[in-house]
């Protein structure tokens, strides 16, 4: 009888067993995570380039729409309501006219007016938030579309072009 107490109460799974195991599926988790940071980051690029487009896409149709040249905000691309105006575009979504988006700053600057003192130009840069983290590429574009952009600070026209 002693003996068969004895069996039972050694059946189940030894702490070296159970060790093993934790270890293995924290190789795998390890893995995993890494795997998807890299697709949160490529998405977020890819939203970047996106929003980007989207605000000199709205830049042109603002000054289409109330030829007073570019807007001097992205604030004023985006707003709430009903009724469009010049201060309240309503192009783009609030989120993107406050600047931050999908793990994105976005840095919205004039870069000349006119005698009138209406904006002809302007930049937008996309700026991850924490690099290497929220994503790995800095991007620019102006109001001619061509998006720019760089591994390792904000991007600007010298730099090489998205293919």
């Amino acid at each position: 009888m002693s003996t068969t107490k004895r069996y039972r109460s050694q059946s189940g799974f030894s702490l070296i067993e159970l060790l093993i195991v934790v270890g293995i599926i924290l190789v795998i988790a390890a893995i995993a995570i890494t795997e998807l940071m890299s697709a949160r980051m490529s998405a977020n690029e890819s939203a970047a380039v996106t929003n980007s487009r989207s605000i000199v896409t709205s830049e042109l149709a603002y000054s289409m729409e109330y030829n007073v040249g570019f807007s001097t905000s992205l604030g004023q691309l985006g707003g709430t309501g009903a009724v469009p105006s010049a201060a309240n575009a309503l192009l783009i979504d609030s989120v993107l006219a406050a600047g931050t988006k999908t793990g994105y700053q976005f840095v919205y600057a004039v870069t000349a007016t006119d005698a009138s003192g209406f904006p002809v130009a302007f930049s937008i840069n996309a700026n991850p938030i924490a690099h290497n983290l929220t994503g790995r590429r800095y991007f620019y574009s102006d109001q001619v579309g061509v998006i720019y952009m760089n591994y390792n600070a904000p991007a600007g026209p010298s730099d090489p072009p998205l293919q």
